[in-house]
């Protein structure tokens, strides 16, 4: 029985679609799916229930791409709104998600925690202002497409819709996470800003996270963090928590004749 990872489906891609279908099942075996799957609700809830009859159980955390609003979402006004009809088509699907009950990895007794923390731009140099972030990034053409497809309604913006995600979710491991229970969360955005290195778009980074959750692995025990957003696959090491970044990619950033298989990162038990 293994717990494997992966992120940054992008299955709006033909070839990422048509690579997720060669996937061989894994019965007995969990998947946590760290975000993007892809922007169309139809697409996603396909894609999940796809993923739930190949693997014995799955998660999944939602990632930038699937809270955008490209029009051909019906009934959802707002990123908040959308994510609340993923969370009901995961639910459909059998899919884990962040509002759901936590639950344990049978193998080591780990507590599995997905989380939806967002970003606030709290990513940026310190010289940089909150509202010289946007005219920053754009000097180097970094500019995420969130700032036109994303809308935090009824919150006044990602900052403070970031912030009442993290509060939340404090609140709610105070509650209901065991005394000295080891976790392993799941994120899509990396919980701490030394995690993001991506030189080709250095002035992304404000679109990666929150240094909100940057002692989160040391706070809830955790033995992983697995997160995807960079596409830049890779296991870092701090105060003892392995950091899995998982992304599979746009069709360029991965080797098809390797088949999505081979980016399945294994997160227990060898890891």
């Amino acid at each position: 029985m293994k717990l494997w990872a992966i992120a940054d489906l992008h299955l709006a891609a033909e070839r990422n679609r048509a690579a997720l279908l060669a996937l061989a099942p894994h019965p007995e075996d969990w998947l946590l799916v760290a975000g993007d799957v892809c922007e169309s609700l139809s697409l996603f809830e396909e894609a999940l229930g796809w993923l739930q009859a190949r693997f014995a159980r799955v998660f999944w955390v939602p990632g930038n791409h699937e809270l955008w609003l490209t029009g051909s979402e019906p009934g959802a006004r707002s990123s908040p709104a959308k994510y609340m009809a993923l969370v009901a088509a995961a639910r459909r699907c059998g899919v884990v998600t962040p509002e759901d009950p936590y639950e344990v990895w049978p193998v080591t007794g780990d507590v599995i925690v997905p989380l939806c923390t967002l970003y606030d731009y709290s990513f940026r140099p310190d010289s940089v202002a909150l509202q010289d972030v946007v005219p920053w990034a754009a000097e180097l053409r970094n500019v995420a497409a969130d700032e036109h497809l994303i809308s935090a309604a009824p919150h006044s913006g990602m900052v403070e819709w970031c912030a009442a995600r993290c509060a939340a979710t404090e609140a709610r491991l105070a509650r209901e996470l065991p005394d000295e229970a080891r976790t392993i969360l799941l994120g899509h955005y990396p919980l701490r800003e030394d995690l993001v290195r991506i030189p080709r778009i250095p002035r992304f980074t404000p679109w990666c996270g929150t240094r909100l959750t940057e002692q989160w692995h040391i706070r809830y025990r955790a033995r992983v963090a697995v997160s995807g957003h960079l596409h830049v696959r890779r296991t870092d090491w701090r105060d003892g928590t392995r950091f899995e970044e998982v992304s599979l990619g746009y069709p360029r950033q991965w080797d098809s004749a390797k088949g999505v298989a081979s980016y399945l990162r294994e997160i227990m038990p060898a890891g």
